[in-house]
């Protein structure tokens, strides 16, 4: 990539829902190299704070995207929620499903050719899906369903990559080739990950931001039990298979975690 720069700049940033405060006070910057992983206890702001970067709920402040992110009036940023909302009950098939993140580039009707067919393959056959292209999307269980919405969310090369926790619905099998699949993409875009897994998100990111209401980044993938003291940040440590972790004390509660 190219030098370093600014491409998502938050300041004083908040999101309340009904009154009650999700985020308050965030003030971060999202870089082009970054590969961000974010931590923090339920109902903290994980993901008040990636639906704000991505303009899917409003907010208070002001959060600024680059020109080299922007596609028109929009920031080219590549979005999988937690939970697809997309109808598994429409006709549609697998292949045509991945295509259509694509969608802006070829408008809502737009004829997909040769190469955006190739294109979507090519995402399928690295999610290890390629055997399911013509399958309706409404046959895919939930982990199948998640992989291809990824090929969806990467098809069209983004600036910018949001994960809210993607491996919720994935085997421990596919949840490695996921991590090796971002890897390669890290060094295209930047990536911001949302996830519960310290373990093993501290093993594939770059640096990670504790979210418990406010936000604070950390510039390593390493966190120490003193810096989630500091950060009021009483996360659960989840860990599975062979990878190197740490088992952190027990962390007193304090006001700002308070609801």
């Amino acid at each position: 990539m190219s030098s370093r720069e600014s491409i998502i700049t938050l300041r004083d940033v908040g999101v309340r829902y009904d009154g009650v405060v999700a985020l308050e006070h965030v003030n971060i910057d999202i870089y082009n190299d970054d590969f961000i992983g974010i931590i923090g206890p339920n109902g903290g702001g994980k993901s008040s704070l990636v639906k704000a970067i991505t303009g899917v709920i409003g907010h208070s402040g002001t959060i600024t995207y680059n020109p080299s992110i922007m596609r028109g009036h929009k920031p080219h940023i590549g979005y999988l929620p937690q939970i697809s909302t997309f109808d598994k009950v429409f006709p549609i098939s697998v292949l045509e499903v991945v295509m259509s993140g694509l969608q802006a580039e070829q408008g809502l009707l737009g004829r997909y050719g040769r190469k955006e067919r190739e294109q979507a393959l090519e995402l399928l056959d690295r999610a290890n899906l390629k055997h399911l292209y013509s399958r309706p999307i409404g046959e895919l269980s939930g982990g199948q369903l998640q992989r291809v919405m990824l090929c969806r969310a990467i098809i069209s090369r983004p600036k910018v990559l949001v994960l809210d926790e993607p491996t919720n619905f994935v085997d421990n099998r596919f949840e490695n080739e996921l991590y090796n699949l971002l890897h390669h993409l890290a060094d295209d875009m930047a990536i911001i990950m949302v996830s519960h897994d310290i373990g093993t998100v501290s093993s594939v990111v770059k640096s990670i931001m504790c979210v418990n209401r406010h936000v604070h980044r950390h510039e390593s993938n390493i966190i120490t039990e003193e810096q989630l003291r500091n950060y009021d940040c009483p996360i659960q440590i989840i860990s599975h298979g062979h990878i190197p972790h740490t088992v952190l004390g027990e962390h007193h509660e304090c006001p700002h975690c308070k609801e």
